[in-house]
């Protein structure tokens, strides 16, 4: 009746640490084919965004597999960020392929790659294509640090895995939306993924790269992570500053040893302050706007509903050591969810942090 046996589970537990631990130094590459019979999503946000801005629209390709419980399919979720409307395709799982090593992935006819996208979706009749023009920007990938989980993205038991593909890239082409045409010459792009069991029971998460600095682009995300029979706050945020003479990436993790010294989250606004262990300070204020629902995986489906805004605001503040700050700048154009009990989010301790 669909059971397996020790010696199964056994040897197909192994299987997923050792495709972790090759895989690891990949996260922008296709993570399933090692996962056995178990429960396992992964998808890639598209984010892409205008030069004028009047154009917000994320992508999203992906594969769910439900293990015992049957249901596989592979999807291609879309978001308008100007409307709010979104739209989730569904395609049989043998439409999907993708390559293990590099961000190359095809659902059906569509296409999504390195050098950009080329989509055909009766759904949401979002056809066309868009080059990406500039390379990819991610966060660095090394052997103590396989990106941007850190060490966590070495452990096999995660239940969440999370990958950067690119802090932003430049974009040229066209889409059109039903009868809209979205032109995304000199626009920006942003590239981001997923894949694991299922999403966080509770997490903020909020990304912009358009700022009036150029070259600046922020990732930022908290959220409860199950550890054995227990879970703690867990928190990754990279505030990236490129051009200009600069090649920063300032690094705010639960793995850098930062902490969370006040979070605050209501109907209108995240209030979001973290301190590293330099005693560098940095300080986020997001507004919170309405949005779209987008599909998440749980464990047995992809159908839990998540609202998510691609017309938030970010302010963020980056204060040195000594006081001085640093940079102080907003991000529009925002990503942004808040989805779970966040009054449980926001009352967790996190490693070696009060609560």
């Amino acid at each position: 009746m669909g059971m397996t046996s020790p010696l199964t589970s056994a040897s197909q537990a192994v299987t997923r640490t050792l495709g972790t631990l090759a895989a690891a130094r990949h996260p922008e590459g296709y993570h399933g084919d090692y996962q056995g019979d178990v429960g396992f999503f992964e998808g890639w946000y598209v984010k892409l965004v205008s030069e004028d801005r009047s154009a917000r629209i994320a992508v999203i390709p992906g594969i769910f597999k439900g293990g015992e419980h049957g249901g596989d399919e592979a999807f291609v979720q879309v978001l308008d960020g100007v409307t709010g409307e979104s739209w989730y395709e569904v395609f049989p799982a043998s439409d999907f392929r993708a390559d293990p090593r590099r961000f190359d992935v095809a659902v059906g006819d569509n296409l999504f790659g390195r050098t950009g996208i080329a989509v055909d979706l009766p759904a949401s009749d979002l056809r066309g294509a868009v080059t990406f023009t500039t390379p990819l920007d991610p966060w660095p990938v090394t052997l103590g640090s396989p990106g941007i989980m850190g060490r966590y993205g070495w452990v096999p038991v995660m239940e969440c895995y999370h990958g950067l593909v690119s802090f932003g890239h430049e974009l040229r082409g066209t889409l059109m939306l039903g009868e809209r045409e979205m032109v995304f010459d000199c626009g920006l792009g942003y590239l981001e993924k997923d894949w694991g069991r299922a999403f966080p029971s509770a997490y903020v998460w909020m990304q912009t790269n358009h700022f009036s600095t150029p070259g600046v682009s922020l990732s930022a995300s908290i959220a409860t992570i199950p550890w054995g029979r227990t879970s703690f706050r867990g928190f990754i945020v990279g505030l990236r500053m490129a051009g200009d003479g600069r090649d920063e990436l300032h690094r705010f993790a639960t793995y850098t040893g930062a902490r969370t010294e006040s979070l605050e989250i209501d109907d209108d606004e995240v209030r979001w302050v973290l301190r590293a262990k330099s005693g560098a300070a940095l300080r986020l204020r997001a507004e919170r706007r309405r949005g779209g629902l987008l599909h998440a995986p749980i464990r047995t489906s992809m159908h839990r509903r998540v609202e998510e805004t691609l017309d938030g605001h970010v302010h963020v503040e980056l204060v040195a050591p000594d006081g001085t700050v640093e940079f102080a700048d907003t991000g529009e154009a925002a990503g942004l969810e808040v989805h779970g009990d966040h009054g449980n989010l926001v009352a967790m301790p996190g490693i070696g942090e009060r609560g």
